[in-house]
């Protein structure tokens, strides 16, 4: 009985060894699926805000928030982003808005590949900060392609856009057609 005594206590410390260990394995996995689960969480709950597209020069706009909001859209509709640079000030770019209006094509190609964010320069905000990022603006409005990821492709004079006191609708298209997300870009010709 003296020699099966060290066995048991060998055999007891091995028990309580294996039922920690299991103990903490499945605390493990149970704070493992919670953060699963709240990362999930958080994914839906991004998915489920709907983005409110920036369709006004507002003084009063975070526009580096308006940005990144757009790039998160952007991102997950695979859409590139047209920042447009103005203010109500700006006769040009109320044009702009009533030529979109009056033609549904160009207004349909511009929603199908891009977020649109309207960012405001006034006197109230000019947003020098934010636009210190981008190549000089020579008048209004002034149009900036980005990649969804926010990275900057392309800076548009809007003047090379004009015809007459409008636009003109087969340069618009095109611009908008050359600037579209490459996947996008056959299906929009």
């Amino acid at each position: 009985m003296k020699r099966l005594l060290p066995y048991l206590k060998l055999t007891i410390v091995c028990l309580v060894l294996v039922v920690g260990i299991q103990a903490q394995v499945r605390n493990k996995h149970k704070l493992s699926r919670q953060k699963t689960n709240q990362a999930q969480q958080g994914k839906q709950k991004a998915a489920s805000e709907k983005y409110v597209p920036v369709d006004k020069y507002d003084p009063a706009r975070n526009a580096e928030q308006d940005i990144r909001m757009a790039v998160a859209e952007a991102g997950r509709e695979g859409k590139r982003i047209l920042l447009e640079v103005g203010g109500e000030w700006c006769i040009w770019c109320h044009t702009m808005d009533a030529f979109f209006e009056k033609n549904p094509e160009l207004l349909a190609l511009r929603e199908k590949n891009f977020i649109m964010v309207k960012i405001n320069f006034s006197d109230e905000n000019k947003n020098e900060l934010l636009l210190s990022r981008y190549p000089p603006i020579n008048g209004y409005p002034h149009l900036f392609v980005l990649e969804r990821d926010g990275k900057f492709l392309h800076s548009q004079d809007t003047g090379k856009l004009e015809e007459g006191k409008s636009y003109n609708l087969a340069k618009f298209m095109a611009f908008l057609k050359e600037w579209s997300p490459p996947e996008s870009k056959s299906a929009s010709k």
